[in-house]
């Protein structure tokens, strides 16, 4: 007898029952204009262009990493689909983008219909809290590349700007201030390292100051900052300025990811101490005899977002938004000197 696609290791009956469940989750996210739902080969999204005078699309792409491992290790399925949509949502907002449409990508070994729903519909509820639409995406079953539970997800993102609000960083000079704002967590980096120093056995069990179980830690959602970035512009434009730079703090850390955000010729004294850092990090820290050097540069240590503004409008950022915190100022540097110096 021939080989059939299920002995194949492919379920196409899964697979529809699949894209039923996701279609609902995504269908929350709709409105007017979304164009012909989803299920199309490519979807269709209209948006209005009058707000935006030259409007410049601004797109942005990523995935959950490691942070699957423990999830999957824990069954719990709700929270990385959040990860991805404000993962993503940062990583465009920083530029003062609003964000328009978002699309996923699931890769299973396995599929399982209730799982892949459960982990859509934390896109979908995390597209909705943004208010914007889940257009589409993929779920494919890879039984030669994943193996059992295993799965990846990924997200694509297009938001808009006008270009006059374009936050670049061009403007930045030295003596402004670096200010920053509290992560929930790891958020969506750093799980290689955090998974060897804590094992998959400890996940279950507390730590002292510790509030959950270290797999609960481990599993806090990327927070989003979309709500906040508008806040700040809004309070800063009020009198007379505006935010100069953002940086999300994913992989990289602090090290690699405020640079990117600065001129040539410019980096940061960073004030330690001027920031609370979750007990989390610290355990990770201690358990795995890491050095300062190398926690910087893997973790965000509690900031998630980093702004740059004129030092005079630091009480107005700090009245816009009492969870800042003064993390110091940008400096000139010279050629091959670090742009990230902790003081």
């Amino acid at each position: 007898m021939a080989p059939s696609y299920r002995e194949a290791g492919i379920n196409l009956d899964e697979a529809r029952r699949a894209i039923e469940l996701i279609g609902r989750a995504a269908a929350m996210t709709s409105g007017p204009a979304v164009l012909g739902g989803v299920g199309g080969f490519g979807s269709l999204f209209h948006f209005d262009p009058d707000p935006y005078p030259e409007p410049v699309l601004v797109a942005s792409t990523d995935g959950v990493g490691t942070k699957l491992r423990v999830a999957i290790a824990l069954g719990r399925h709700d929270t990385i689909g959040v990860d991805l949509v404000n993962h993503c949502i940062n990583d465009i907002a920083v530029h003062g983008a609003d964000p328009l449409f978002f699309l996923d990508y699931l890769a299973v070994g396995t599929l399982r219909a209730e799982v892949a729903e459960e982990i859509v519909t934390g896109v979908a509820n995390a597209c909705l809290a943004a208010g914007i639409a889940l257009v589409g995406g993929e779920t494919a079953e890879l039984p030669d590349l994943f193996h059992g539970e295993d799965y990846d997800l990924a997200g694509f993102i297009v938001g808009v700007v006008a270009r006059a609000d374009v936050i670049d960083g061009s403007k930045v000079r030295a003596g402004d201030a670096l200010i920053g704002l509290p992560s929930s967590g790891l958020h969506t980096n750093g799980y290689s390292l955090a998974r060897r120093v804590l094992r998959e056995d400890e996940w279950r069990r507390t730590a002292p100051g510790l509030d959950q179980t270290i797999g609960e830690e481990l599993l806090e959602t990327h927070r989003s900052y979309l709500d906040e970035i508008r806040i700040l512009r809004r309070a800063l434009r009020s009198a007379g300025g505006d935010a100069l730079a953002f940086a999300h703090l994913t992989g990289g850390g602090w090290v690699d990811n405020i640079p990117r955000t600065l001129p040539t010729g410019l980096g940061v004294e960073v004030e330690t101490g001027s920031w609370h850092v979750p007990r989390i990090f610290s355990l990770i820290q201690e358990r795995g005899d890491i050095a300062d050097e190398e926690m910087v540069r893997t973790f965000n240590l509690g900031i998630g977002l980093t702004a740059v503004v004129r030092p005079d409008l630091v009480d107005e950022a700090v009245a816009a938004l009492p969870e800042v915190a003064r993390l110091g100022s940008v400096v000139p540097v010279a050629d091959g000197a670090p742009r990230v110096a902790f003081v």
